[in-house]
């Protein structure tokens, strides 16, 4: 036996025996025409050599990768022109797969998972392309003017490991232009930066066989909703389900898929009402990020499905954010990547003090700096000007708003099909006071992403400062139902109370605000709602309390700093509100 290194190419006709069953006679003389003609010479010309045929396929073995490539180039281009004349249901095409690897040779034939790989590729290609293994990618990427597009690890049959694999794009870019890589690259996060995650097929618990759709399809529409956040990368169905009736390590099955979060849950029925649970796992450490539970009455099944998946979705997105701040605050500074510098300016964001918020934004200009392309960043910058003004530390408001407007210009620009930028886009006009203008942008951020809960917030929000607090209560109520964990709940809680003040239930409006104080980080419109409320239900004693707490965080807190700071456009709804602050016995 020899062993050695050899780039191995498996190929199949597509729909081989439809044709055969259509046109026996014909089609094994087409086969055998093109074979002879065409891809023999073509296989010499770039030094390959056919190890065996396989009926309507051939395995071919070439010293060189770029030949291999090449070869399967040419091959795929050479068919479409040589098919051309047929009607489309008759012509040949082919799947081609490619790998790199070692092989054993034997009797002149080979052997070894070299081939195996290759042949287990071929079934994903397109018909009429070209799969790749990443042993080829990262030899072929800066040799070739192909552009790559990432497919993410895939299980393939009787291979011990995933694989991680790439379509070939056929157009190759202009003479004298570099392959790109980034389509590769951004796909599967093979540049370290976006983190992927794996939602595991769900286990039915319930010993009941009928529940195993509604259990997969929790799992499926989960992928799909989480696909929806463009800053995350969601592994394929077909990967992450085929773990499913196993009893897997969470942590193996992240090592094994290439990602760094897994989410794992199960089903139980009884009688007519259905439990959910699921949670989700920090792969590399094994912890557990977040739990939660669902029991609902099970009456329409699809409505039921629908309800748990969105609840589940946009409760894992800020638990993922949370993780990802965590992890980018424990990195040695001079090691961070673009994404990783992103993550720290949103950590800094949520602390929204002075000093906090300037270096969120210096940290949003130094991710860009190395990603001109990273939308989230912009989306970021949108947050710290918005913050600075509604906090009332901007050096010039204007100058803010100006700069809000322009970052989240440039956000939609980089990704028109990002939810969070649109939502960004709508944050900017709100703080311009904008707020019919921002409601189309938050519409349309909710048509992308329906989990998105601070789009939810926003459209909450623009009908607060317009004086419609009925509106806003249920927008506000479906953010806080869609995010129960929010790093922006404060904000969210809030906004509640100024609903409720304005529809002049006080006691519910003092709640709200309390629940809001409760939240991490100082904003001055918590207490002012709070002090609002409190100075309606002539609560004296306890609002000498409230505003001595709050001028020992705002020495400046006023009611004219409120009127000046707040983002309300309906004249009478603000002065309710300063009435309620002078009656709580706070400053003019």
């Amino acid at each position: 036996m020899e062993r050695r290194l050899a780039a191995i190419l498996a190929a199949d006709v597509v729909g081989y025996s439809r044709l055969m069953g259509e046109d026996e006679v014909g089609t094994l003389a087409r086969w055998t025409t093109v074979r002879e003609e065409f891809l023999q010479p073509l296989i010499a010309e770039h030094r390959g050599r056919i190890v065996k045929l396989l009926g309507d396929g051939l395995l071919v073995e070439f010293a060189s990768v770029v030949d291999a490539v090449q070869c399967a180039c040419a091959w795929q281009d050479g068919i479409s022109q040589r098919e051309g004349a047929h009607d489309e249901a008759a012509r040949l095409k082919f799947r081609i797969g490619i790998n790199l690897g070692d092989v054993i040779i034997a009797d002149d034939d080979v052997y070894g998972d070299g081939v195996n790989v290759a042949a287990r590729l071929e079934p994903l290609a397109e018909p009429g392309g070209v799969c790749i293994s990443v042993s080829v990618y990262e030899q072929v990427r800066n040799k070739t003017n192909y552009v790559f597009q990432s497919i993410g690890p895939q299980v393939l049959k009787n291979i011990a490991q995933p694989v991680h694999a790439y379509r070939l794009c056929l157009e190759p870019l202009p003479t004298g232009v570099a392959a790109t890589t980034a389509i590769a690259e951004h796909a599967s996060g093979t540049t370290g930066e976006r983190p992927a995650i794996a939602v595991l097929a769900f286990k039915n618990l319930s010993g009941d066989a009928d529940q195993e759709y509604f259990a997969d399809g929790v799992a499926e529409d989960v992928i799909a909703a989480l696909s929806r956040n463009r800053w995350l990368i969601v592994i394929a169905r077909n990967s992450s389900f085929t773990y499913k009736g196993q009893a897997v390590d969470l942590k193996q099955v992240g090592a094994q898929l290439g990602v760094r979060y897994v989410l794992d849950g199960s089903v139980r029925k009884g009688g007519n009402r259905i439990r959910v649970t699921a949670q989700l796992i920090d792969a590399g450490t094994g912890n557990q990020i977040w739990a939660e539970r669902y029991d609902r009455v099970l009456e329409d099944i699809f409505a039921v499905q629908d309800e748990i998946t969105g609840s589940i979705v946009a409760a894992i997105a800020p638990e993922l954010g949370k993780a990802e701040q965590q992890r980018a605050t424990t990195e040695r500074a001079e090691n961070l990547n673009a994404w990783e510098i992103y993550q720290r300016g949103m950590w800094h964001l949520y602390r929204r003090t002075k000093d906090d918020l300037a270096e969120a934004r210096r940290l949003f200009e130094a991710a860009l700096a190395l990603d001109a392309s990273l939308s989230p960043a912009c989306s970021g910058l949108v947050d710290a000007y918005y913050y600075e003004v509604v906090l009332g530390l901007a050096g010039s408001a204007a100058d803010n708003r100006a700069k809000a407007l322009q970052a989240a210009r440039r956000a939609v620009e980089l990704d028109p099909d990002d939810a969070a930028a649109h939502c960004a886009m709508g944050k900017a006009k709100i703080v311009r006071r904008e707020h019919a203008l921002a409601v189309p942008d938050l519409r349309l951020a909710i048509e992308l992403n329906p989990s998105l809960a601070w789009a939810h917030y926003g459209l909450g929000a623009a009908a607060v400062f317009c004086g419609r607090a009925d509106e806003a209560i249920t927008h506000l109520e479906r953010a806080i139902g869609l995010s129960p964990r929010d790093q922006h709940m404060g904000s969210f809680m809030v906004r509640v109370a100024e609903a409720y003040l304005a529809k002049q239930d006080y006691v519910d409006a003092v709640e709200w605000a309390r629940k809001a104080l409760q939240q991490q980080g100082f904003q001055w419109s918590r207490y002012a709602a709070l002090l609002a409320g409190l100075g309606f239900l002539g609560e004296e004693r306890e609002a000498r309390r409230v505003l001595e707490e709050c001028l020992g965080e705002r020495s400046d807190f006023s009611v004219s700093m409120v009127r000046d700071g707040h983002l309300y456009t309906d004249a009478a709804t603000l002065e309710h509100y300063m009435e309620g602050l002078r009656r709580a016995g706070v400053a003019e």
